[in-house]
């Protein structure tokens, strides 16, 4: 782990995030919060740990695409979480899902009309404001480390790409800690109700800009599927009416089409 010197949240900080919550540490810098996070669950660190970076040198996106951010411009949450060991293997697909709904929330509450883009974005008037990646972490015990990257401070001069955004651009103020504990407030409660067995795809129907849109799916460099995102499952794939009819997909890159 190459993380700087950060700070611990307080026990009753940490408390008043409730379950399943049991420690938050925040560092100015460090390469990855997933890679860090992922050590200390390989090291058997409990579910519930969650570690904040101001900025990420080494930010890692889907499919080992590498990103950065100018320091101070974004907010890197990743969280380590340990699903019960009788969880069916379907289940986890969700929790990617389950974050972007808790960041979508989140930044509601802060005044942002966010949104979903299945699989793994959250956005703000169409531009994405959020990039999460889930990464199961495999033995005795296995864990899920939920990285969530979202743009705070960003100008229009820094953002990676022109479909991005950040808070400042949507004139949206709120102090970083205060996000930290919207995102996990609400990625806790979320959390729960999936460990309850809830089928949460009405929630993300009703949340994603995905539906209702002609899409491309990318499934590979070399394969990719044309047709309408008309739903979502319980199971959380994305169904799209295609020429050869409605096929589900667990994963792939989504391009909304006009």
């Amino acid at each position: 782990m190459n993380s700087t010197l950060g700070t611990e949240w307080t026990a009753a900080a940490v408390a008043r995030l409730g379950p399943p919550w049991v420690a938050v540490r925040r560092v100015a810098s460090t390469g990855s919060t997933n890679a860090d996070l992922a050590a200390k669950a390989r090291a058997g660190a409990p579910s519930g740990t969650v570690l904040v970076a101001d900025h990420q040198t080494s930010g890692r996106g889907r499919l080992d695409r590498s990103w950065t951010a100018p320091a101070g411009a974004s907010l890197a949450i990743s969280a380590l979480l340990r699903p019960p060991a009788q969880t069916p293997a379907e289940r986890w697909l969700w929790l990617p899902l389950v974050a972007g709904l808790a960041v979508a929330d989140a930044l509601k509450q802060a005044g942002a009309a966010a949104e979903l883009k299945w699989p793994n974005d959250v956005l703000i008037e169409g531009r994405k404001i959020c990039g999460i990646l889930a990464e199961r972490i495999a033995g005795d015990d296995p864990a899920v480390v939920i990285g969530m990257g979202i743009n705070t401070a960003l100008a229009a001069d820094q953002l990676p790409v022109p479909s991005a955004t950040s808070l400042r651009l949507a004139g949206v103020q709120i102090a970083d800690e205060d996000l930290i504990g919207a995102v996990l407030g609400s990625l806790g409660g979320w959390y729960r109700r999936w460990l309850a067995g809830v089928d949460l795809s009405d929630e993300l129907s009703d949340r994603c800009s995905t539906i209702g849109r002609p899409v491309r799916v990318e499934l590979s460099g070399t394969e990719s599927v044309l047709g309408e995102a008309i739903g979502i499952d319980a199971d959380g794939r994305l169904l799209v009416r295609t020429a050869a009819g409605v096929r589900p997909f667990a994963a792939g890159d989504v391009i909304h089409l006009r």
